[in-house]
């Protein structure tokens, strides 16, 4: 077992407190990875916080990974020692039922491991990216482009594949509408992707203050949404709209402004349940849909799209001793627009 300093919760909204844990030995398909940098995902401050039933404490949360190959074991081909690469929401899958076979590994039959807060299929807990190091298996760890900034990277884990995923899969692109609803961690990413893909992009957000900045991320339009008039002004008018907040919102209001066939999309995950009136689906033949990060292959091609057009996540990159105030900060939407931590400070 090799030892590794953290960053931990011991329990539900306990302050973080350095620590030490026992990362595995390398097995033959393993990659250790010298961490450099871990985003912060509002998950990770659900999951600490234990706004999500089933937290495992101590939690070490962190799946927006960052780092250097420190080690291979044997019978590792894709990657060698001081390879830049990264780790993103689950760290292993059985590979085996139809789809792991799809490459569809986050919808794994058997049930992924999470990168943390979740147990392996041996039944030990997992421990994420807020460390110095972590062992994981080959198929699950991903290249960093050469041209893309390790710190700046590391959302994309994350934040870059649940927004890259949906809008490719929902055929974002030329001639569509798309909305963005909300300009967070998420949005701000979001933003990007569906410009490069040509589509006409609006952005949805609270905030009065960002306009400027989201036509810089390639939006096309923004409206507040404390503007009750622009649910009469929009009503209709979108083919696609993706929902990255993580609170609850009037999903009526939203379905309104939908086109027939258009879909309302979640990727945010608000600890409330939702409620809609079903006559906002039928009337216009309207979808609500989710989606779930992405597989590994689709993980690296969203890595390596971003690099090739230049989508890059706005960071703000903390030591180690100042995440308790991040998470602070997130919860008041006072950040612009992804802590990143710089693992060597911890």
């Amino acid at each position: 077992m090799c030892k590794t300093h953290v960053l931990s919760v011991s329990a539900a909204k306990a302050p973080f407190e350095k620590a030490t844990i026992e990362r595995r030995q390398l097995r033959p398909d393993d990659v250790s990875i010298d961490i450099k940098f871990s985003g912060i995902c509002h998950s990770d401050i659900h999951s600490a916080h234990g706004d999500w039933a089933g937290g495992i404490f101590p939690m070490v949360p962190g799946h927006e990974i960052a780092g250097i190959v420190k080690a291979v074991g044997e019978k590792v081909t894709k990657f060698a020692v001081g390879d830049r690469v990264g780790v993103g929401c689950y760290v292993d899958s059985c590979g085996e039922c139809e789809y792991c076979l799809q490459g569809e590994e986050q919808h794994c039959s058997k049930g992924f491991v999470a990168t943390y807060n979740s147990l392996d299929y041996e039944g030990n807990p997992t421990y994420g990216g807020y460390s110095q190091n972590i062992v994981v298996t080959e198929r699950f760890v991903v290249h960093i482009p050469d041209r893309m900034e390790l710190d700046a990277a590391s959302p994309l884990l994350c934040a870059g594949i649940t927004t890259y995923s949906p809008l490719k899969r929902w055929k974002a692109g030329p001639g569509k509408k798309v909305a963005i609803l909300g300009m967070g961690g998420l949005g701000h990413v979001a933003i990007q992707f569906a410009h490069a893909m040509g589509a006409e992009v609006t952005v949805l957000s609270r905030a009065k203050g960002k306009e400027n900045e989201a036509l810089g991320f390639g939006a096309d339009h923004y409206f507040s949404t404390l503007d009750p008039e622009i649910f009469t002004m929009l009503a209709g008018r979108f083919d696609l709209i993706l929902n990255t907040v993580s609170a609850p919102i009037d999903v009526d209001a939203y379905l309104s402004l939908l086109r027939v066939d258009g879909t309302l999309i979640n990727v945010g995950a608000p600890a409330e349940p939702s409620q809609y009136n079903v006559f906002s689906l039928i009337m216009s033949r309207r979808s609500i849909a989710g989606s779930l990060v992405g597989g590994l292959l689709e993980t690296q091609e969203m890595l390596d799209y971003a690099a090739a057009h230049g989508i890059k996540p706005q960071i703000e990159v903390i030591r180690a001793d100042q995440v308790d105030e991040a998470y602070e900060r997130i919860l008041r939407s006072d950040v612009r627009y992804r802590f990143v931590i710089d693992i060597s400070t911890l």
